[in-house]
Order: structure tokens, then C-alpha cells, then sequence
């Protein structure tokens, strides 16, 4: 043993014993925190989707950057690169483009929360099925070299009045299911989105969901696109399997589109035991440098309050 040893016990037990002297001394100072409700302790933080930047990023007035630079600005913890922004789309960029990019929200203190790319597995054509399978696994090597833990894809487009949609979804989920695979070798998630097209409803999503047995597949959960029926009852539905979301200024109630009532998806993340990032997502005409803002906002002020 140490011959200081003694000493430093003695000292440490002195400081133990006259703590709670002190304690008593300070009042309140020293009061037992209020608990906390487990259902508010989850890290839930908030991301940009960058395809709210869709417009100037097209037409190049702004670059992934400035976004980076302007997300930054208005308080976001995270964003999500979309790959349709990457220089050269669907082709790979360069590597010294990708870490470029990844120093830049790096030193900005912006997490990656997610990129995701255009793909249709309901393609008929085995030769064209194969084309997508390449690009998906082809952009989870991207969302690796930038530690982005998951990359978003689609199913694919409504069924062709030819097939059959049980026929397409067999073929789909043998795509999703090669992609998952490869995407576990390389540590990225794949999260499926639901976009009003092949997945209309929340039964369409979990028949994909439920029949990929992988711990490396899960939702993507896009608020906006459940365009019938009731879009909540088919969040609260989805919800538990969301690996990520979209959310969204508004939704579909039986086809009309309304704003959307941030309160009760809070509450429905919350209660689902979701504990990650909430990328925000805003359409439609509009500056996206006043929108997003107001929107981030909004959501914020939800969030603190659920």
C-alpha cells in the first residue's frame, strides 16, 4: 500500500462526514433533485432534413455548406445530408468531398443524423432491381465514411396494373433484405420510408417491417405521407419500430391537409420510448432561410413541453 494511502482516506472521509453539515448549511443548495419523469429523460434532439433546402440547393444558390453554416446558425443538433445534394448524384462523391463535409459539421457542432438516396425496389425488371440494389449499398459505403448511422431509402413506386402486389413484395423485400444485410457489415442502418406511394398505410409498412427479421432495419416514420384515414392512429402504429422520423408543418386527416398538431406527435414519440433524432422537414413554397426557422421553433417549444 501507498504510504499516503492512510492520508488520503482520512481526507476523504473528513470531506464525506462534514458533507452532510454543509448540506444542512446551505439550505436548499443541497436539496435532492426533483425526479424526473422516465418518460421525459430519453435524449430526443432535433435535425434538419436538408431536402427543406430543396430549392436553392438545386438551383445552387445555396451549397451543402452554407446549409451546414445556416443550420448551425439557428440552433439545430444534427442534420441529414440527403444524397440528392452530393455533387455528381447518384454517383459516389469523392472521398476528400464526403470527410469534407463531415469536418465541416464536425466543426460546426452538427451531428450526421442520418442521408438517405431515391431508390425503387418495385421495379419489374430483375436487371433494373439489381441497378438499385448497387445504389443503395453504394450509399451506405457513403453514410459509413460519414458515421452517419442510418441511410433512409423507399420501397418503391404504386404497384404496375400488371402485377400483382403480393408478387412485388416479394422481390422488394429480397432487395431490402440484401441491403440490410450489407449495411450491417457496415455498421449503417437502413430505414425504411413511408412516401404515399407502394406504402400508402401503416398495415403496408409493417408487412415490410415485421417480415426483415434484422436488428439493422427499421422506419423511417414520415408524418406527412400517410394521405388517408387517420395519419396519428397510423403514427402510433409505426411508431414503436422508428428508428428515425420526418417531421413534418402538415399532414393528411382523411385526405385534407391540415397543420399538423405538434403536441400530440411529442406525445406519441414519447410514449413510444423513441430516444434519438426528430429531423424536421418543411415544403412547399417559401424561403426555406425563413421557414425552417419558425419551424425549428415550433417543434422545440413542443418538444420542451411533452
Amino acid at each position: 500500500m501507498n504510504e499516503c494511502e492512510p492520508d488520503r482516506r482520512a481526507f476523504v472521509k473528513s470531506v464525506t462526514l462534514g458533507m452532510p453539515l454543509l448540506a444542512h448549511s446551505l439550505g436548499s443548495v443541497a436539496e435532492p433533485a426533483r425526479p424526473v419523469e422516465p418518460a421525459r429523460r430519453g435524449p430526443l434532439k432535433i435535425s434538419c432534413n436538408l431536402y427543406s433546402f430543396n430549392e436553392p440547393l438545386t438551383r445552387k444558390s445555396m451549397t451543402l455548406d452554407d446549409v451546414l453554416t445556416f443550420c448551425s446558425d439557428v440552433g439545430f443538433d444534427a442534420v441529414d445530408p440527403t444524397g440528392y445534394y452530393f455533387p455528381g448524384y447518384p454517383a459516389v462523391p469523392p472521398d476528400s468531398y464526403i470527410y469534407a463535409l463531415k469536418r465541416k459539421a464536425f466543426r460546426l457542432g452538427l451531428d450526421i443524423s442520418g442521408t438517405g438516396v431515391r431508390n425503387d425496389f418495385s421495379l419489374a425488371d430483375a436487371i433494373h432491381r439489381r441497378e438499385e440494389i448497387a445504389l443503395v449499398k453504394a450509399w451506405i459505403d457513403v453514410a459509413a465514411k460519414l458515421d452517419a448511422p442510418i441511410l433512409r431509402i423507399f420501397s418503391g413506386l404504386r404497384v404496375q396494373p400488371e402485377l400483382m402486389r403480393e408478387e412485388v413484395t416479394e422481390y422488394m423485400l429480397e432487395a431490402i433484405d440484401e441491403c440490410v444485410a450489407y449495411g450491417a457489415q457496415r455498421g449503417v442502418m437502413l430505414g425504411l420510408q413511408n412516401h404515399a406511394d407502394f406504402i400508402e398505410t401503416a398495415d403496408h409498412m409493417l408487412e415490410l417491417l415485421n417480415r426483415i427479421n434484422s436488428d439493422w432495419f427499421a422506419a423511417n416514420l414520415d408524418i406527412g405521407s400517410f394521405r388517408t384515414g387517420d395519419p396519428y392512429a397510423q403514427i402510433v402504429q409505426v411508431a414503436p419500430q422508428a428508428a428515425t422520423w420526418q417531421i413534418k408543418e402538415k399532414l393528411f386527416v382523411n385526405g385534407k391537409e391540415t397543420e399538423t398538431d405538434l403536441s400530440r406527435i411529442m406525445q406519441i414519440v414519447r410514449q413510444s420510448g423513441y430516444r434519438g433524432y426528430l429531423p424536421i422537414e418543411t415544403l412547399g413554397k417559401g424561403d426555406p432561410r425563413q421557414k425552417v426557422p419558425l419551424f425549428y421553433e415550433k417543434v422545440r417549444t413542443a418538444l420542451l413541453a411533452s
